[in-house]
């Protein structure tokens, strides 16, 4: 089966493209990491206006009830710009887990959440900023306040420890919403490993060694065509995640795309330092918010180990 993206969800991309272009993704994500939330907090707002927080919100809450195609498209782009806050846990892990109004402010972009689904969740993600803190136990969802801080490898994902307290309701299928969070997760990880080999490219054709540029080296490109085809081979699966989101077979397509997105984002991460040399490892160049987010999503929603157990159990 051949699997194209519609037009629509090209331009679609290309719209979030050209927004996120333009807004210096790279000084909100920093400013994020500090505490400072105004920058990604406009960000927010203004993807909001292209409909990226109504997404998985049914029709009935102002919502667009996309497919999932559709989710991954989105978070595809937000991995590749880096754009920081809590978007797994409010567009793609909420609208799966409750059947509520307060979707509603989801879809409006007034809601934030912070979700905590231990023990493969145990930490909740922008708890301080969040307006909505849930906690999964079982098949149960508590509200929870963000208690103590923890370090990340990921400034950007600010975590805090959660304890359950007052039970709100029942989860519509908690297993579902771990799912699309592993999804998006993986999505994520797609897009930050295409930027990554972007950039390296870019910075390949530029930097010169020896009187000519290191990407005429043979070294070079073969270390690069590793990262394209392991890209291109992880893309097609973790799109055909999303287009059986909706089938028995969901836990399986989606457990293989979050293993080969993370293997996929790890070798461009390498591979990004190995390029650009010293300059890779300081803070102000754009790569180290890649490379830290990369580690850092590696093992969220879900570790390697985790999912490879999970594929091991499903497949004949």
């Amino acid at each position: 089966m051949k699997f194209v993206l519609s037009p629509e969800q090209r331009q679609f991309a290309a719209s979030m493209d050209h927004l996120l272009t333009g807004m210096d993704t790279s000084a909100a994500a920093r400013a994020w990491a500090t505490g400072e939330h105004g920058p990604g907090l406009k960000i927010w707002q203004r993807l909001t206006e292209l409909g990226v927080t109504a997404l998985s919100v049914p029709e009935r809450y102002g919502g667009l009830d996309a497919t999932a195609v559709d989710l991954v498209v989105a978070f595809e782009r937000l991995g590749y710009h880096a754009v920081p806050g809590p978007w797994v846990d409010t567009i793609a892990v909420l609208p799966a887990l409750l059947d509520d109004e307060v979707l509603e402010g989801i879809a409006a972009g007034e809601t934030l959440a912070s979700v905590a689904a231990p023990p493969e969740v145990p930490y909740a993600l922008d708890a301080d900023v969040a307006n909505l803190r849930v906690f999964v136990q079982a098949n149960t969802v508590h509200v929870f306040a963000p208690t103590t801080p923890l370090p990340s490898v990921d400034p950007t994902r600010r975590l805090f420890c959660a304890e359950p307290g007052d039970r709100i309701g029942t989860a519509d299928d908690a297993e579902r919403a771990f799912d699309f969070g592993a999804l998006a997760t993986a999505a994520q990880l797609l897009g930050a490993g295409q930027w990554l080999l972007d950039s390296s490219v870019t910075y390949a054709l530029q930097r010169q060694q020896y009187g000519r540029e290191i990407g005429r080296y043979q070294a070079i490109k073969h270390l690069l065509a590793d990262v394209v085809t392991q890209l291109e081979l992880t893309r097609p699966l973790v799109y055909g995640a999303a287009v059986a989101a909706a089938t028995p077979d969901r836990q399986r397509d989606v457990s293989a795309a979050k293993v080969a997105a993370e293997e996929a984002a790890l070798l461009a991460a390498r591979t990004g330092l190995q390029v650009h040399g010293a300059i890779g490892y300081t803070a102000e160049h754009p790569l180290s918010l890649r490379l830290t987010k990369v580690r850092a999503l590696a093992s969220a929603w879900g570790t390697s180990q985790f999912h490879r157990t999970r594929l091991l159990k499903v497949l004949p």
